[in-house]
């Protein structure tokens, strides 16, 4: 039987901090191979199958010739999946989700059982360790970990990387057709307001709270994690000037608007923006200058991982400077293996909107866990600003 990939919905309120940063893959079908994929390209599926189990319900266990892996929908592809498994002999089986929420609720309920290797975003890598659900890496067994970056090398999210090995990041910002926009140069979160005369219904915003109040708080000078409520409510009530200009708050969905020219200018992570531009160059992505966000997304074992050894050799693999290189140039996404960077073609090293500058960086904040008292100011506005 082919195996059939599902998502949960994205649920409301604190939650919807979560939502997914990679254009959702949908039903994908499997024919008999000994690998289970998924594609990137967007809105392709490239099916290989396998005998696999449904990712609503994972096998527990398996064998020690198969692997497990819950993923993001654009981070594996045939290629890689073929060349793990010549080098290792371990089969593997790849289920994806499209938010970090839909992930852990799923790994709460028992999902952390069925798999050995997960995907999780940054700031949900320190809540998985509050719940404990995450395995502490037995650094001896990941030699690979010397090539990581030093900015990657001891996050706050996880000190020392103790449970967690990063895999890829990025950053949020705005992609646009110059032509929509009379011509103008995007610079700034700011030009969303100074234009919302002419970008009635032509702006989507990402359904995220964390990221769209986070965006216009750096657009007030604030930080991107603000605690203090006042601030918080001033990012809201700036969102509500600009909301005749909002078409609607997507994630997901937005790349064939823009695309056609219904849309002018999107929210959109950086992967995304990069992978769209590849089809259509006319567009442009630009990191804000007052700042945005840098996310970061993760490889973990869970706690109750049925195949340990074989999630070690997953990470070796990935750690892998030839291997990572290679995931990057078909993948489109930035890598913090250090040594994999200097293997990489030179136009993609200087590719300022996959590998931003220095003096970029320095402005961009990763998004981090606020209070619950904190976190109910921001849902409740967030539910106004969405609901209104």
């Amino acid at each position: 039987m082919p195996p059939t990939y599902s998502h949960s919905p994205h649920p409301d309120g604190r939650s919807s901090a979560r939502t997914s940063r990679r254009r959702f893959l949908q039903t994908m079908t499997a024919a008999a191979s000994s690998v289970v994929l998924t594609n990137c390209a967007r809105n392709l599926s490239n099916p290989s199958a396998a005998n696999s189990p449904t990712a609503g319900s994972p096998s527990p266990g398996g064998n020690g010739n198969t692997l497990y892996v819950y993923t993001w929908a654009n981070y594996t592809d045939e290629e890689l999946l073929k060349n793990f498994e010549a080098k290792t002999g371990i089969r593997t089986v790849v289920d994806i989700f499209d938010s970090n929420e839909a992930m852990l609720a799923k790994v709460e309920a028992g999902g952390a059982n069925a798999y050995s290797v997960i995907f999780p975003s940054d700031y949900i890598v320190a809540e998985m360790l509050d719940k404990g659900l995450l395995t502490e890496l037995d650094r001896s067994r990941l030699p690979g970990l010397s090539n990581l970056n030093p900015k990657w090398s001891n996050p706050t999210y996880d000190p020392n990387n103790a449970h967690s090995v990063p895999a890829t990041w990025g950053t949020t910002g705005l992609i646009y057709d110059p032509a929509r926009v009379n011509g103008k140069t995007v610079t700034d979160w700011n030009f969303l307001w100074q234009n919302k005369g002419s970008l009635t219904r032509r702006v989507t915003l990402i359904n995220d709270v964390r990221e769209v109040m986070g965006a216009t708080l750096r657009s007030l000078g604030f930080s991107y994690n603000a605690k203090d409520p006042k601030q918080i409510e001033q990012a809201y009530r700036k969102l509500v000037e600009l909301k005749p200009a909002i078409a609607s708050f997507l994630t997901n969905g937005w790349e064939d608007q823009l695309a056609s020219g219904d849309l002018s200018v999107s929210m959109a992570y950086s992967s995304d923006a990069i992978s769209l531009i590849e089809e259509q160059s006319s567009l442009e992505y630009v990191i804000p200058r007052s700042g945005t966000s840098i996310w970061t997304d993760t490889m973990v074992i869970p706690r109750s991982a049925p195949n340990p050894d074989a999630a070690y050799e997953w990470i070796n693999f990935m750690l892998d400077p030839a291997n990572a290189a290679s995931v990057v140039e078909r993948l489109n996404f930035a890598t913090p293996n250090k040594i994999a960077f200097e293997k990489l073609p030179t136009n993609i090293r200087n590719n300022s909107s996959l590998y931003p500058p220095e003096d970029v960086l320095a402005k961009c904040e990763g998004i981090s866990p606020v209070p619950p008292e904190v976190a109910d100011v921001y849902d409740r506005f967030w539910t106004q600003l969405t609901s209104a």
